[in-house]
């Protein structure tokens, strides 16, 4: 069954580190949330998308292993080609899809170059699920902070669009984040929006958010608005998974 209305799940969590290795990945609690979200029922179809890490081999093998058992995995790739003949077929066929971290100005670019946007947006009003972290959690707002082009952080303003609001993500991870962020709000480069501490995630309904969850304590979402030449900040306390 799919969701019964369209539901995004924009985060800075997702995968947990078993080991050592950054690929020895285990599912956090997020998957399982987003496909009690989707309505699934038996085993939830969970499609991962890396087009923003390019397609890493290294990571889809730990993203397999992460998820399999628990969830029915797949993954569809761009480098070197698409790995799937029906792209659009393959998204309807998901209870989740969820979008891994890296560039979201790349993975924009690929999308729309392919299609994939259209695709997406199709599965999202169907009922699939559709969620990420970092590259995956802004790229379906306005726009928001990106480190795409560099190390310094700069705006991405030609994000989706779907949600009619701005994203920033790991927004306690580094120092800059927070006022680069409100910064461009104020100005009136970005819209009102939404930011997450590394833990967090927001939960839309529709483009209106719904819910905020954390994986971990003593961490939480922001609303931030323009207010006549500054930004104003309101903590936004999450409901704990785990």
């Amino acid at each position: 069954m799919p969701a019964d209305q369209p539901t995004i799940v924009a985060t800075s969590i997702g995968f947990d580190l078993r080991g050592r290795d950054r690929w020895d990945l285990d599912a956090g609690p997020v998957f399982d949330y987003a496909a009690d979200l989707s309505g699934a029922t038996g085993t939830p179809r969970v499609c991962f998308l890396g087009t923003a890490g390019g397609d890493n081999a290294a990571q889809l093998t730990g993203v397999y292993s992460a998820l399999s058992g628990r969830f029915r995995p797949s993954h569809l790739e761009l480098f070197t080609m698409p790995n799937v003949d029906d792209v659009r077929g393959h998204l309807l066929a998901q209870d989740v899809v969820w979008v891994g971290g890296g560039s979201v100005a790349n993975l924009l670019a690929l999308w729309r170059l392919h299609g994939w946007d259209a695709h997406l947006h199709e599965a999202w009003q169907a009922g699939v699920v559709l969620g990420g972290v970092s590259a995956g959690s802004i790229c379906w707002h306005v726009g928001g902070t990106t480190d795409s082009f560099g190390p310094t952080l700069r705006p991405v303003t030609d994000g989706l669009g779907w949600l009619p609001h701005s994203n920033g993500v790991h927004y306690d991870s580094e120092p800059q984040r927070r006022p680069l962020f409100q910064g461009l709000i104020a100005d009136g480069t970005l819209p009102d929006g939404y930011a997450t501490d590394d833990g967090v995630g927001l939960t839309f309904r529709g483009t209106e958010l719904a819910e905020v969850v954390a994986d971990r304590p003593d961490c939480a979402a922001y609303r931030v608005r323009q207010d006549g030449d500054s930004a104003v900040e309101e903590r936004i306390e999450p409901r704990r998974l785990r």
